[in-house]
């Protein structure tokens, strides 16, 4: 479905030269919910700008059903971590999220059937008429959810998408994505710094280093794939992957990193 290959981004302004992304090469199967951590500030929204066609890559290329994205994909869709920010205040919750679906040129028909299958598989049925700033912070991320599923992508990116709400909000949301993946089976691609949201999503994980990045490691998630917040976060399997990722996430950090790295894997041998 989605292939990154030897992608590099290297920044250059102002008298410096900042190589964000140094080699980065990794595919994403159809229907497959991959998630991506790594340290703060190694490149996790440069690459997702770069699979999106929004920033052009210095080298290597991304590929989606074996074309080149050149600029952003028709059958792609993007929710990003600042949820207030890609709505639009002004309209209603039905309106903000049938706006991208006048681009594909749908009935009203179409549209109305769209949206309302996206508001009733995110839990909004009975919101469409409410304006965005009516809304709690979970609600609105759950509005930008539903217009990129309502826009019905072959891929959804999403940037951090729980960053800014708060702990039992993000829990509800992290169901919502597994029950959306679930029933719509579009292939996902989610950037976290989160490593238990990560474990708890993911049937993949990768495994960023710090920049210049590279892939560090790209770890197989064997939970069982029926989750829930208090059965899987308290399973032994559950802390050992959780313990393996932060030991590599603080290797890549270098030699303070690696100490803590030491410890975490000490801790995960003596739970073990």
């Amino acid at each position: 479905m989605l292939d990154v290959r030897g992608l590099r981004k290297v920044y250059e302004g102002w008298g410096r030269t900042v190589e964000a992304i140094r080699d980065l090469t990794f595919d994403v199967p159809e229907g497959q919910l991959l998630c991506l951590v790594g340290p703060s500030g190694c490149g996790k929204t440069t690459l997702l700008r770069c699979v999106a066609g929004l920033l052009r890559p210095t080298s290597g290329e991304v590929v989606l059903h074996g074309n080149n994205v050149t600029g952003p994909p028709e059958d792609m869709a993007v929710v990003f971590q600042e949820y207030g920010r890609s709505l639009f205040p002004w309209h209603t919750v039905r309106r903000n999220v049938e706006l991208p679906l006048r681009r594909k040129k749908l009935s009203r028909k179409r549209r109305t059937e769209l949206v309302d299958e996206a508001l009733e598989a995110v839990g909004l049925t009975g919101t469409a008429t409410a304006y965005p700033w009516q809304l709690s912070g979970g609600m609105q991320q759950r509005v930008a959810i539903a217009r990129a599923i309502a826009y019905e992508p072959q891929v959804l990116l999403m940037d951090e998408p729980f960053a800014a709400v708060d702990a039992q909000t993000r829990g509800e949301l992290e169901d919502l994505i597994r029950s959306v993946w679930h029933r719509f089976g579009v292939t996902t691609l989610f950037v976290t710094h989160d490593i238990d949201e990560a474990v708890y999503l993911g049937q993949r994980v990768i495994v960023m280093s710090s920049s210049p990045t590279v892939v560090q490691e790209d770890l197989a998630i064997d939970l069982p794939d029926e989750r829930d917040q208090l059965t899987t976060r308290s399973a032994p399997r559950f802390a050992e992957l959780r313990a393996h990722i932060y030991a590599e996430i603080q290797r890549a950090k270098g030699p303070a990193g690696g100490a803590a790295a030491a410890e975490a894997e000490t801790q995960e041998a003596a739970g073990a």
